[in-house]
């Protein structure tokens, strides 16, 4: 997310000189489609139990913890694990990625993505 800061000159009322104000300007990042098709050759182990820590005070209400999955990386299958991560917006809902079986034998990664 890039964040920018512009300093905006505007007229006060009753007042001959303008006065300064800065404004905040929030760009998202836009996130690249997925590029990599990665075939594994049979299902994924079953999800591991997490614990979810606790968020942070900072954190607060813009968080949603996404859950871990396994990753298959050409020969082993991985567990990445869950994190909090920001929400682009307070209504914005995770879809959780997923692996899909193939009509031809195998299993693609669905990558997750925020709806709403």
């Amino acid at each position: 997310m890039l964040v920018r800061t512009n300093r905006l000159a505007l007229p006060t009322a009753g007042a001959s000189s303008a006065m300064a104000q800065s404004v905040q300007v929030v760009t998202p990042t836009v996130v690249p489609a997925q590029s990599t098709v990665l075939i594994a050759p049979s299902a994924p182990p079953p999800p591991r139990v997490e614990t979810m820590p606790a968020p942070g005070p900072e954190q607060g209400r813009v968080v949603y913890w996404q859950p871990g999955h396994w990753v298959w990386d050409g020969a082993n299958w991985n567990w990445q694990q869950g994190q909090y991560v920001e929400r682009p917006s307070p209504q914005a809902v995770w879809e959780p990625g997923r692996w899909v079986p193939q009509p031809s034998g195998g299993y693609v990664w669905v990558d997750g993505h925020w709806a709403g």
